[in-house]
């Protein structure tokens, strides 16, 4: 499947599961009694947003069909997205294709965690792989830097020592797999994504129950309480700094 087609399934799967999370009492519509499937219909949402029902169902459908920024607007309301949901909707119905380039760090770039130091830090490529990282992140997350490839969210679902050093580990898993999910849509097929889901999907019972909610989540930084080896529970600020000549490539400090 190309990745505009899988670009387009993806732009359906999300419009379906917003959808089949409001009932008609929310957006003000009367009740038809019990139904087949949660949500609204197809028709109610197509009225609500002010397009043809056809069209709509095309577009859950993946048909090649082209929407305008209003008729995506018109949704986004009818729907009543996030502002990070609305984002992650124009990226799936955008023409453009965002190819993912082989990620390498600058001998500068890959400096700075150590720079750092005794802050952990690290830095993350688009699909979440640990590219450079300091000795206290490796403290601080054990096993993040198990080889070929260490990835935070491979790290998260596959290693149970995150769920011992994480105390709110619910929360956070659910977090990271609402941010995958945002960017595997910036990239439809590409294999680094693909594999990453596929794996992550074999392992994990979590991912496999939350995948299908389609969470979407975009902000990086807060608050983690974490259980460091020597200090024991610790409740650290982490902030993200996207790196300007590789914008899908992040800097990760925590302090305390």
């Amino acid at each position: 499947m190309s990745a505009p087609a899988m670009r387009r399934r993806e732009l359906g799967a999300f419009l379906r599961s917003r959808r089949a999370r409001l009932t008609p009492a929310d957006v003000g519509l009367p009740g038809t009694g019990r139904r087949r499937t949660p949500g609204l219909r197809r028709e109610e949402l197509a009225l609500l947003a002010g397009i043809s029902a056809t069209w709509y169902t095309y577009l859950e459908q993946g048909r090649d069909i082209r929407p305008s920024g209003q008729v995506l607007g018109s949704l986004a309301t009818a729907l009543r997205l996030s502002d990070s949901e609305r984002e992650h909707l124009l990226a799936l119905a955008s023409d453009s294709e965002a190819e993912l380039a082989p990620e390498w760090l600058p001998a500068q770039v890959a400096a700075i965690p150590a720079l750092v130091e005794p802050n952990p830090a690290y830095i993350t490529g688009a699909s979440y792989d640990v590219l450079a990282r300091n000795k206290a992140a490796d403290e601080l997350f054990p096993g993040l830097d198990v080889a070929p490839v260490p990835n935070v969210a491979r790290w998260m679902f596959t290693d149970d020592r995150s769920r011992y050093v994480l105390v709110d580990w619910e929360r956070e898993a659910q977090g990271l797999l609402a941010r995958l999910r945002v960017a595997a849509g910036r990239h439809p097929g590409d294999p680094r994504f693909t594999r990453l889901v596929e794996e992550l999907h074999a392992q994990s019972p979590e991912v496999r129950d939350w995948w299908p909610r389609y969470d979407i989540q975009t902000t990086r930084g807060g608050t983690k309480r974490l259980r460091h080896p020597s200090r024991g529970q610790i409740t650290l600020t982490h902030t993200a700094f996207h790196l300007a000549d590789a914008p899908e490539q992040t800097l990760v400090i925590y302090t305390g």
